[in-house]
């Protein structure tokens, strides 16, 4: 982030009002003195949606059908207004420049009347040279916003964009057009901070810091700082000497104290170079590895021995490297973070609400917060949303957590043969290489999402006829900027991406993997050029197929289920929440909504009401998910990630993600607190076969203890009981036992069993299966006996009779987080459960609600 105090910051109330396209003149409605005084409130940051839901003027668009009620919006001008007084400081020659983060998306600029220019991307930040416009006293923006259609409906269309065909010449978050887990909302506003930036003689334009190299003794880092002279060509003519201009460049560590300088570097053609050496140093890392330890950078800008400018930023020293080949010199695609192996584990994320804008900050600092709580050490920016907002990598570096940065391109031809359209283009990439280059936290740019491997795919079946339209920009735009501007960190084409032997993009062997195979039904293996087959059955959607995937990258997997109960009430009319409700179809934006029913009938069986329903979906997703992620972290000699699609939802609907709008997590993401934890120890079995017992351990010592197996039966028996010694290295998966089914059974049915895993000597959490699918499980009914402790603000769950089944506990609030949820007791056993609120809220306990899938409350 970039720190000067004679920044004026220009967000805040402003007011809008939207026109018909040609019904007034732009002149007059940006004039200063034109009285706006009963236009309508608007929140900057924001959008127009999220102003007129504040004021009562349309009716909140999640709830229910209203979102199509909200349509007209997309077809107005809209304007936004505000005021603000300047102090000009009288003698001294100043430079103004007026920045907005965020336009969204085809906006003229007005300043005092005076059209300053247009911009026609969302995606990037723009800044205007104001100096001549603004004065001493009251001044006056306006910003015009074109409705979209202007802009595209003379364009041509290709013959692949999905979801809609207008989107492909707009530089604007693709999911605002609706996406397979969202609806259509087409925004428009200031969605960016707005602030006035004041500078004299000179102005450091970007800082770059780089760690080139890193190790417990020492490490050096580059630093870069670009300087520009905002002195008039006059002014300068006039000075009998060339201002001398240096820099002061320095590192502070967590608290305060100088621990690496350079001072007075001379800058020379408009740049300051320099680097650190710092001595023993503390280096970032992910949290699951280490410390994400944070030095604070500083420069400070010198005109003729006088400060001008200073930039500060918290920085993290460390190495980032993408390994595509092993020390066999076999395929990988391999995290490398201070020399070290990371197995990334984590999920995609997509934008935190479909008003972008709105977002407050909080929401950014709890999802990622959530995740940390979940193990994950990575996340995908998902590239059909944006270029995330500062606060989200602010939350990563400072919470250890990597990011996979996709370049915004999802799904579709682009026109690279257009200039405009390239230079439009190229401006975005640069603008967004240069405000997030020095992230320690930024792991990976990527070209695009699925464009390389769906070309291929749809050529193949004949819905593109056409030549690849925007393989020049990931191919040799992208890689050219980031020659230029960041060389310090690895890039990737596409996702997927990589081949081999005639395999299309999507090939286990070579790069990254989307398995599409579960819940979309994808037949794989696939040759490069041939027509892509799908399988609409339960054996071609199930999840048992992660099993056959030996990808070295997995980097999309996942499958819907539902979200809570609250997220999905609070957003529905009375009435409406049953299974099978038209609310309910409209909650779910998958393109076949048959795959969830296969996925449940080959698992669960149908749900035949909307408890069963939400149970059942949950139950499938965090027990597929856990079968795949297993998988993948067993062969961790070879797989070196598993990102779960998705993270995250933008509106309250059906779909993929692991946490739902309402911040509350689903089973999959409590399940995730064992299958994603740096050790694990899992079971591998498929009915009839041997059990073996695997323990995975992704930290930096090694494992001595003893893995123990017990069985139950569902009545809470004790019927068997093994122990086994484990002795593993560092990063490293072991099988550590084979045992045949039927000596764990003894003669008993294997649907009336439970098998446990529990570490000794060692810190795992313990891990529990059924040897059997749960439509085929003989659950006998058991009751629940629950204890609340209203002060503590937890409460105590007893299994009474027989094992007790997802065990869920609700209430009726947003963001409440629960210390666990969605577990298994056997009888007689109890668990604690502590119940929070972000916002320190006191919670209603009375409201709570605790049942199990063959049990309730006694």
């Amino acid at each position: 982030m970039k720190m000067n105090s004679s920044n004026q910051e220009l967000s805040g109330q402003w007011k809008i009002q939207h026109f018909e396209v040609g019904e007034k003149r732009a002149m007059d409605v940006a004039a200063a003195a034109l009285d706006d005084r009963f236009w309508i409130g608007a929140e900057v940051p924001g959008d127009v949606h999220s102003a007129l839901v504040e004021r009562c003027i349309i009716d909140p668009p999640y709830y229910g059908h209203n979102d199509a009620k909200s349509r007209w919006i997309e077809q107005k001008e809209w304007w936004y207004r505000t005021s603000f007084n300047l102090v000009k400081a009288g003698e001294t020659e100043e430079s103004f420049e007026l920045v907005f983060d965020g336009l969204d998306t085809f906006a003229t600029v007005y300043v005092n009347g005076h059209e300053v220019g247009k911009t026609a991307n969302m995606l990037m930040s723009h800044n205007f040279d104001v100096t001549t416009l603004v004065r001493h006293g009251w001044n006056v923006i306006a910003v015009k916003f074109d409705p979209l259609y202007l802009h595209h409906q003379d364009k041509e269309t290709f013959d692949w964009s999905s979801y809609t065909k207008e989107r492909p010449w707009l530089r604007k978050a693709a999911m605002n057009f609706g996406w397979d887990w969202g609806p259509r909302m087409v925004t428009v506003g200031i969605w960016g901070g707005v602030r006035l930036e004041r500078r004299t003689i000179a102005k450091l334009e970007n800082v770059f810091a780089r760690t080139e190299s890193a190790s417990k003794q020492q490490a050096v880092v580059h630093v870069t700082a670009d300087v520009k002279s905002v002195l008039s060509f006059r002014s300068r003519q006039k000075r009998e000497k060339a201002v001398a201009m240096s820099c002061d460049i320095r590192l502070l560590d967590a608290a305060g104290q100088e621990v690496a300088r350079t001072a007075d570097v001379v800058v020379k053609d408009g740049l300051a170079d320099t680097t650190l050496e710092l001595d023993s140093p503390q280096l970032w890392w992910t949290h699951d590895l280490g410390e994400p330890y944070l030095y604070r950078l500083e420069v400070a800008l010198f005109a003729d021995g006088v400060e001008v400018d200073r930039y500060k930023e918290p920085f993290g020293v460390r190495t980032i490297e993408l390994a595509l080949h092993n020390e066999q010199g076999e395929d990988a695609f391999t995290f490398i973070l201070n020399g070290v192996r990371v197995y990334a584990k984590g999920a995609n994320w997509i934008p935190a609400d479909h008003l972008i804008g709105a977002i407050p900050a909080s929401r950014y600092r709890e999802l990622v917060e959530l995740a940390v709580e979940g193990h994950m050490n990575m996340l995908r920016v998902w590239a059909g949303g944006i270029y995330e907002k500062d606060v989200f990598y602010d939350e990563c570096d400072r919470q250890g957590v990597l990011v996979w940065q996709d370049f915004a391109f999802a799904n579709a031809l682009f026109p690279d043969f257009n200039r405009d359209f390239m230079n439009n283009v190229r401006d975005e990439v640069e603008n967004n290489v240069l405000r997030l280059r020095n992230r320690a936290s930024l792991a990976l740019w990527c070209g695009n999402n699925e464009i390389d491997w769906l070309y291929d795919m749809k050529s193949a079946s004949g819905d593109i006829t056409s030549p690849f339209y925007g393989e020049l920009i990931y191919h040799d735009l992208i890689p050219e900027v980031l020659e230029r501007l960041d060389s310090s960190r690895p890039y990737w084409p596409s996702s997927p991406f990589g081949d081999s032997n005639g395999n299309d993009a999507n090939d286990p062997d070579v790069g990254d993997r989307h398995n599409w195979q579960v819940w979309h039904g994808s037949v794989y293996p696939r040759k490069h050029g041939e027509q892509p087959l799908l399988d609409y059955s339960i054996q071609g959607v199930t999840f048992k197929n992660y099993k056959k995937d030996n990808a070295l990258f997995s980097s999309e997997f996942g499958m819907h289920a539902s979200a809570n109960r609250y997220t999905l009430e609070k957003n529905m009319p009375a009435g409406q929440f049953y299974w099978g409700s038209p609310e309910m179809a409209y909650r779910n934006k998958d393109t076949n909504h048959q795959k969830g029913i296969l996925l449940m009938e080959g698992y669960t069986g149908i749900p035949q009401n909307i408890e069963e329903y939400m149970n059942f979906s949950m139950l499938t997703q965090a027990e597929g998910l856990r079968y795949g992620i297993e998988h993948f972290r067993r062969i961790n000699h070879r797989n070196s990630g598993a990102l779960v699609w998705q993270l995250n939802d933008s509106w309250p609907g059906t779909s993929w993600s692991m946490i739902d709008y309402e911040l509350l997590p689903k089973a999959s993401f409590y399940y995730g607190k064992i299958f994603f934890h740096p050790i694990l120890l899992s079971l591998e079995h498929e009915p009839g076969e041997p059990l073996r017992l695997w323990v995975v351990n992704d930290t930096r010592v090694n494992l001595n203890g003893e893995l123990q197996l017990n069985v139950y039966e569902l009545n809470g028996e004790k019927v068997y009981s093994s122990s086994h010694h484990v002795e593993t290295g560092a990063q490293s998966s072991a099988r550590i036992a084979e045992l045949s089914e039927a000596e764990v059974l003894g003669g008993r049915p294997a649907e009336e069993v439970m098998v446990e895993l529990v570490a000794e000597g060692f810190t795992a959490p313990l891990n529990r299966y059924f040897l059997r699918d749960p439509k085929d499980v003989k659950l006998p009914q058991s009751q629940l006996s629950v204890h609340v402790n209203e002060e503590e603000q937890s409460v105590s769950v007893t299994a009474i009779g027989a094992i007790a089944r997802l065990v869920k506990l609700e209430l009726p609030y947003g963001r409440v987080r629960f210390s666990d949820n969605y577990f298994d007791l056997l009888p007689g056993e109890s668990r604690t459960v502590r119940l929070c609120h972000p916002d320190k809220l006191s919670l209603p306990m009375t409201e709570l609600r605790v049942s199990a899938m063959n049990g309730s409350e006694s």
